[in-house]
């Protein structure tokens, strides 16, 4: 059990550090945190996110580039209405464009891990 509470933990960190107008998907954090639990585990971890600290939850989507799904974080309808309030950018087909709006957690803690070296 504390090791899940551990995991949890990590994905907040990942997800307190997904830029506004930017978004992420529950593999990639999984990916990031080594691959031990799976993007549902991280799905269950946002599933339980303590309300109150700011935790930009809605910035966490599927592999689709698709919103959570039934009513978490207000439902499809309001994670996309925060998402596009904060300039993410969707196909016609209603899903996530990825090749503006995706944040790699793995590139940008290289990039952090370089500016650090230099």
């Amino acid at each position: 059990m504390r090791q899940t509470r551990n995991f949890y933990r990590q994905v907040y960190a990942v997800v307190k550090s997904i830029p506004r107008g930017k978004v992420t998907t529950y593999g990639r954090i999984a990916g990031f945190l080594g691959g031990y639990y799976s993007g549902r585990v991280v799905g269950f971890a946002m599933r339980r996110a303590p309300e109150g600290e700011g935790l930009p939850c809605h910035r966490v989507i599927n592999r689709l580039g698709e919103m959570a799904p039934g009513d978490a974080f207000g439902g499809a309808a309001a994670q996309r209405r925060l998402l596009e309030k904060e300039g993410v950018r969707f196909k016609p087909d209603g899903r996530v464009d990825f090749d503006r709006s995706l944040w790699d957690p793995d590139r940008a803690a290289r990039r952090t891990a370089k500016r650090r070296r230099s």
